[in-house]
């Protein structure tokens, strides 16, 4: 009988060290939209990471940890882990799509389904545009001025082009010669590279800082000089452009901590 004791007790303290201990869990999270790509935030640990197009998903967790499911497309959810969820190390969650609706709006005439009788009353000419007449045009992503600038800078194309004229090869632009010369172009180039910084920083900003911020909590008006500080990072551009948002929210947890360090390093 004491042996049958001490075994229980054993068995009994074994559960109870390792439900204090943390533990990798696997999770997958079930939704009538896409499931890649959602935030899994250990709100209580704070650490993240994201699913992948099955969305499925690994994170360390302990007793009673509250995990955040957070994503656009779908409603967020809290979920608080239990013994149950340790014991098995798995972790299922069904999420909600988010919708918005929006009141409605007439706009305009109304259609009544009838095409003859709805040609009649639209009124107003249809766009013409450079398909439409048979010209050749840009689609591509449009330049900003400051992009502008620097490719007359070191093309010359200006409308105010000064040239040096040789015999052997001809008319030479002398434009990015004398910009490169005087140190325009590099100051051009600066120019280009602080607004792509600063406008991948917007952007990553507008996207992730909610959900960084659920487990990474930092004064509000901490919070613009905290984006600021990544953007002077040498390799943002390098870490963040055209990256997972795993990567991304990789590389705001490290220069969060480089932040916090020089918060709290006394001033003299």
């Amino acid at each position: 009988m004491l042996k049958i004791n001490c075994f229980v007790i054993l068995v009994f303290v074994g559960v109870q060290i390792n439900f204090s201990q943390s533990v990798h869990i696997k999770g997958k999270v079930e939704s009538n939209v896409d499931v890649e790509n959602i935030h899994v935030i250990n709100k209580t640990a704070q650490t993240f990471t994201i699913t992948n197009r099955k969305g499925a998903f690994e994170i360390p967790v302990s007793l009673h940890d509250t995990i955040v499911f957070s994503s656009i497309q779908q409603k967020s959810k809290s979920v608080i882990i239990d013994e149950s969820m340790i014991l098995f190390k798995t972790l299922r969650v069904t999420l909600e799509e988010q919708i918005n609706e929006l009141d409605e709006v007439t706009v305009g005439r109304v259609l009544t389904g009838n095409l003859l009788s709805d040609v009649k009353n639209v009124e107003g000419d249809p766009p013409i545009n450079f398909y439409d007449v048979g010209i050749p045009g840009y689609t591509g992503k449009i330049a900003t001025q400051s992009e502008r600038r620097m490719n007359e800078a070191t093309t010359g194309s200006n409308g105010q082009k000064l040239k040096w004229y040789s015999p052997l090869t001809g008319s030479i632009p002398l434009n990015p010669i004398l910009n490169a010369i005087s140190g325009r172009t590099k100051q051009l180039k600066n120019q280009v590279k602080l607004e792509e910084k600063d406008e991948l920083m917007q952007s990553i900003k507008g996207r992730l800082s909610k959900d960084f911020f659920v487990s990474n909590p930092l004064d509000e008006a901490l919070k613009m000089d905290f984006f600021y500080f990544c953007a002077d990072d040498e390799n943002f551009i390098k870490r963040c452009k055209n990256q997972t948002d795993f990567n991304i929210l990789t590389f705001l947890r490290m220069k969060y901590n480089q932040y916090l360090e020089n918060l709290n390093k006394p001033t003299d």
